[in-house]
């Protein structure tokens, strides 16, 4: 996602996709416009992860949208942020280790890597909840403006990953 556009959630896929093997093809069953159905919460929803990113480096917003579509497995989104990463001028080598970020901690400043650790307890909060060292880790690098912003950032990125995979969004099939 743009840091002027929103995720544009509108379905675009088409009733059937091809599939990788040789099997037969998988017939796609029609979902929701979310976009269409809940215009409202669409647009509450665009507002606040506008108002989340303000102030924060694009740079580090991409990170932590392409983290947390990692971890919830969303390929929509994955792929959204990949692309935007991209052409903001973000390196591929980068990209291919956010995956492995604790991994591979040279590629990233110690703000990335708390921010990518906040990331990971808040989209996975069921395991374990947001451990207090993380959180210090992130209040140390981070005002509390801008701490507050971060969250709400997780929190939308969240939100954009269980909307796009509830509603079938296909990665790569929409106009950009």
């Amino acid at each position: 996602m743009t840091n002027t556009a929103a995720h544009d959630l509108t379905n675009t896929a088409p009733a059937t996709e091809a599939p990788a093997t040789t099997e037969a093809p998988e017939v796609r069953v029609p979902r929701v416009d979310f976009a269409k159905a809940a215009p409202k919460a669409f647009r509450a929803l665009i507002g606040f992860d506008a108002a989340a990113r303000e102030g924060l480096d694009p740079a580090l917003v991409e990170l932590v949208q392409i983290r947390s579509s990692q971890l919830n497995k969303c390929a929509y989104c994955l792929h959204m942020h990949t692309t935007d990463a991209r052409k903001a001028g973000e390196s591929e080598e980068r990209l291919h280790m956010v995956a492995v970020w604790e991994e591979a901690a040279h590629f990233f400043t110690e703000r990335e890597r708390a921010a990518l650790a906040l990331t990971e307890a808040v989209t996975l909060v069921a395991h374990g909840g947001v451990p207090d060292v993380v959180y210090e880790r992130a209040a140390r690098h981070f005002a509390a403006d801008e701490l507050a912003r971060l969250l709400a950032l997780i929190f939308t990125i969240n939100t954009w990953n269980r909307i796009a995979i509830s509603t079938g969004k296909v990665p790569g099939t929409d106009e950009r």
